[in-house]
């Protein structure tokens, strides 16, 4: 694997795994909890998503390996214990790092044409996992504080 890639490979599993490891220990009620308001999601949801992003993009846009998958399940995802996000991380990244393993250096200039943002170099899809995993783990994050807030103000 090129070092270039390997920083790209390193920066998204870093980010997924705090992800998906915040969720470790939480109750159904706080892994499906919502914040009041338009367009807030679960801890759960938000894990789920970014998985399915991750496997879109780099398995199906990027390596051109077939996968299926439904946006709006994600969202609409509901969990009672922490265990089915670990487990689909786990398998989601072993395929990914074979993928990566055989990804030259040479064809990250080569464009892809990405289901809802057109025509991407492959570089730019590393990129926009990356830069999509970090902006869904700071909505992890708030979710998770504006959750203990809730829970202490019900204390």
């Amino acid at each position: 694997m090129s070092r270039e890639v390997e920083s790209f490979r390193r920066f998204v599993f870093s980010t997924i795994e705090e992800l998906v490891d915040s969720l470790e220990g939480l109750s159904e009620e706080q892994l499906n909890w919502r914040a009041a308001g338009a367009d807030t999601n679960s801890l759960y949801a938000i894990a789920m998503h970014v998985l399915g992003n991750a496997e879109e993009n780099i398995l199906s846009t990027l390596c051109v390996v077939p996968v299926q998958r439904t946006r709006a399940e994600e969202f609409a995802s509901h969990g009672r214990t922490w265990e089915p996000v670990r487990d689909r991380w786990r398998g989601l990244r072993e395929r990914i790092e074979a993928a990566l393993v055989n990804l030259p250096l040479a064809d990250l200039d080569r464009e892809r044409k990405h289901p809802r943002r057109g025509m991407l170099t492959e570089r730019e899809i590393l990129l926009v996992v990356a830069r999509h995993a970090a902006e869904h783990w700071g909505e992890a994050q708030l979710t998770r504080n504006l959750l203990k807030a809730r829970q202490g103000a019900e204390s």
